[in-house]
């Protein structure tokens, strides 16, 4: 029996994994989206002052940040929450581990094959964008927007990674769905109005640096701040200039948090995924 963990094993599973996603077009379908949804931002985000057309990279930028924090964690939920929890209804999980596979290939070949479909699908659908700014602002605002669309895919695999998770945990495919949608509410709904709530509960008592460093708590958050906070305008459009203190503004420390969001649910399903 095969105890060991070989990269040969999970990248034969990644690489089914991707072109099941490739041949059922999801990879097209979800780049498609993206381009649209990114290109009528980008061109009618400024209707409302009377500009067609990016005015800034900075607002630009600002405004895929939305769309980003609504559409990506919701896609990479819906992606992996049945990753195992399906196999497992369909009768086909007992199949995979009769083969020389250990439980953690597994689960990683799973995991690094949907990362590739989404990472795919997100930077096809967010190239088109590319060539308009770079056309409007010249090739600068490639590698400002090259950090952006970089840090979206880093989003994902932490909502991916949680989708992971939740299909190890769940009973049933119906449960997982469940679990997920719950996931995307708590994390892009519910969890900025809890701590904006806790600030005018409190009439700013409990506000100051401790509720700023909650922001890590969430990745969508990580992911804002992330984004937003270097550029002044943007700070004040977000209201994140008299909130969130200079040390939390640390791009190595934001990444470093969204890093941890990628390994740390991955793991807790690595060792539940254990017989």
């Amino acid at each position: 029996m095969n105890t060991g963990f070989e990269f040969r094993q999970a990248g034969a599973l990644a690489a089914k994994e991707f072109r099941d996603r490739l041949r059922n077009r999801w990879v097209l379908v979800v780049a498609v989206v993206f381009t649209v949804f990114s290109l009528a931002i980008t061109y009618f985000g400024s209707a409302a002052q009377g500009q067609i057309g990016p005015r800034s990279l900075e607002l630009t930028i600002a405004s895929l940040v939305s769309l980003v924090i609504y559409l990506v964690p919701l896609i990479a939920l819906l992606l992996g929450f049945d990753a195992i929890v399906g196999e497992r209804e369909r009768g086909s999980l007992d199949l995979l581990l009769s083969l020389p596979i250990t439980r953690l290939e597994l689960l990683v070949g799973k995991f690094a094959g949907l990362a590739a479909a989404l990472a795919l699908s997100t930077c096809a659908g967010f190239a088109v964008v590319a060539v308009v700014l770079v056309q409007r602002f010249g090739d600068a605002a490639l590698l400002h927007y090259g950090g952006f669309v970089f840090s979206a895919v880093l989003l994902g695999l932490s909502f991916l990674s949680l989708a992971t998770l939740v299909s190890v945990l769940a009973r049933d495919r119906a449960q997982a769905s469940g679990l997920a949608i719950a996931l995307w509410f708590v994390f892009v709904l519910v969890f900025d109005l809890v701590l904006l709530g806790l600030l005018v509960a409190s009439g700013g008592e409990w506000g100051g640096d401790f509720v700023a460093w909650l922001l890590l708590a969430n990745p969508a958050d990580v992911f804002r701040v992330l984004n937003v906070f270097s550029l002044d305008d943007v700070r004040r459009l977000y209201g994140l200039a008299s909130v969130v203190p200079p040390a939390l503004a640390d791009p190595w420390r934001l990444g470093g948090a969204m890093f941890l969001w990628i390994v740390l649910p991955l793991a807790a399903a690595a060792w539940r995924f254990k017989p």
